[in-house]
């Protein structure tokens, strides 16, 4: 039974957590973020620098590194081998623009040494973007239908489980690229002592967003079947 007091039990149970977790991993990630944006890196380096830092440090070339519009919109485009940070990062000397912009070096280096995750994640992206699209929909046309056409809802979960596997395969993805940028960090000294730490804490304030992601993604799938062996019990 579904509902309980007219209230959907499974959306209870399995997405309030989600969404309580979602909103305190985004809550942190912007209080860290601002918190270290306005602590200078006694080196006085601009995440651009540091990215490259990064990319030396790992004996990577060939990567472009620029700056683009917006705040938090950084990232690494493996199709043109271009790191894009923001004008929070780019030329910032910031503890936290250090710790961004080496993360997506990080990725950078990842895709240059052939990362078996980050392949995975690459070949999967196609099928991601259809499953969390086609998925649903898929699965709504199922529920409008009579349950003798169960096939509708199991197409829908099939397809959508697609885009659950995207978001497990990036946490090692996300996790890696932190780890390389802070061995970098540390190794090189970048960053001292506490601005190393305050680097950590950001770059893990954002892997919380991931692991949200990855356990919304999960939890909605395990809904999605609970909702379908339901339909098919009453047959």
């Amino acid at each position: 039974m579904r509902y309980l007091y007219g209230v959907d039990w499974t959306y209870i149970l399995f997405m309030l957590p989600c969404l309580v977790l979602s909103l305190f991993a985004q809550a942190k990630v912007k209080t860290n973020f601002s918190k270290y944006s306005n602590v200078p890196n006694t080196r006085g380096i601009t995440g651009a620098q540091a990215a490259q830092y990064v990319l030396n440090y790992y004996g990577v070339s060939g990567v472009r590194i620029e700056a683009v519009s917006g705040n938090l919109t950084d990232h690494f485009n493996p199709r043109t081998n271009v790191i894009r940070l923001s004008q929070s990062v780019y030329n910032v000397s910031s503890v936290a623009a250090i710790g961004v912009a080496c993360h997506e070096a990080g990725h950078a280096v990842q895709h240059a040494q052939g990362y078996v995750p980050n392949k995975i994640r690459g070949a999967i992206i196609p099928a991601a973007k259809a499953g969390s699209t086609f998925g649903w929909i898929l699965f709504f046309i199922g529920l409008l239908l009579p349950t003798t056409l169960g096939s509708f809802l199991w197409a829908g979960i099939i397809l959508y489980s697609a885009s659950v596997l995207f978001t497990i395969v990036t946490l090692p993805v996300e996790f890696d690229a932190s780890k390389r940028a802070l061995q970098c960090i540390r190794e090189t000294n970048l960053l001292y002592n506490e601005e190393y730490n305050g680097a950590k804490k950001v770059l893990q304030a954002a892997a919380m967003t991931y692991v949200a992601a990855a356990a919304t993604s999960i939890l909605q799938l395990l809904r999605l079947i609970i909702i379908a062996n339901g339909r098919s019990n009453r047959r």
